[in-house]
């Protein structure tokens, strides 16, 4: 028998929040050493499972104090075979970490009694390679084969969704949306852009979605952008263009550098919070279905806070 999912947000008519930038929260504030950025690791001990149990249920009360809903995004964004093997994993701890990561969060979920809107959690998948870089580029077909055995590590647990993040090229993207459809989950595309609002390939934000939508029959639920700054990608939302219909979340860093200088860095730049809250601002108004709201790299509980009294209005 199906399970049963929440539905997912269809338009800016409920806000949604989720978290910030989980990784460098737990690297830069926390001082935990994430071998290659990967936080399924804290899956492993109890003393991991409470940081995260901590980490979100902070930001679920900002959700809370602002009448929205919440996102609980898995902490599985490094949880794929490829990087399961580099973390020394085996098949079979992987997909076990997987599916642990969904219950922490439903369980969570279920506690969580003050936020008035709709909880959902989503089974958070990453790049196969470089989440910066292109450089090593799958076809469609082999990204979906990649991809669907996380997803299908997913399928049966409490997740409601699936959601890929810092997707750099179309391929990938559309791979694992057609493996979603077939698993029989909903699935969101994030792109992450340079900062003159194009994906690392070069190709313009729109095209991209365009690409997907047309490479799996309009497949994904809706799509979002993280990893980028607003300043970076703000000039490519063309007012009227139709496919800004079709972006419904943004998770921008609290950085304005580049990715290349971000990948340099050895401290962690957070910017200027108000700042960004501002800049959603901005972007709700050029966005017609935005509704969710959250941060990337760099940001932590101040930053979605300002998101959420600059873009909620209260």
């Amino acid at each position: 028998m199906a399970r049963h999912r929440n539905a997912l947000p269809v338009s800016g008519a409920q806000p949604f929040v989720t978290d910030g930038g989980l990784e460098t929260t737990l690297v830069f504030h926390d001082g935990i050493e994430l071998p290659h950025f990967a936080a399924i690791a804290l899956m492993r001990d109890a003393a991991g499972r409470e940081r995260l149990r901590r980490y979100f249920a902070r930001y679920a009360a900002i959700a809370a104090r602002h009448g929205a809903g919440f996102v609980f995004e898995s902490p599985t964004w490094r949880a794929s075979a490829d990087w399961g093997e580099r973390l020394g994993l085996a098949p079979r701890e992987l997909a076990r970490l997987n599916r642990d990561a969904i219950a922490l969060l439903a369980a969570l979920r279920a506690s969580t009694t003050e936020v008035a809107g709709t909880m959902l959690v989503s089974g958070n998948l990453g790049p196969r390679g470089d989440g910066y870089s292109p450089a090593s580029r799958m076809t469609v077909a082999e990204a979906e084969r990649y991809h669907r055995a996380q997803i299908d590590q997913f399928v049966d647990t409490d997740a409601d969704m699936v959601s890929a993040f810092t997707m750099n090229y179309v391929e990938e993207a559309a791979g694992i949306a057609r493996a979603a459809r077939k698993a029989g989950m909903p699935s969101v595309i994030s792109f992450t852009v340079e900062t003159d609002g194009r994906l690392p390939t070069g190709m313009a934000l729109g095209e991209a979605i365009a690409q997907v939508d047309d490479a799996t029959d309009g497949g994904p639920a809706y799509y979002m952008i993280n990893c980028a700054h607003p300043v970076h990608f703000a000039h490519a939302l063309e007012a009227g263009a139709p496919w800004l219909e079709r972006v419904r979340g943004i998770r921008a860093n609290a950085s304005t550098r580049s990715h290349a200088e971000l990948d340099e860095a050895t401290e962690l730049d957070a910017g200027d919070p108000e700042d960004l809250g501002r800049h959603y601002r901005a972007l709700r108004e050029r966005l017609p279905n935005l509704a969710v709201y959250g941060g990337c790299c760099g940001t932590d509980h101040r930053h979605v806070a300002a998101i959420c009294e600059g873009a909620l209005g209260h």
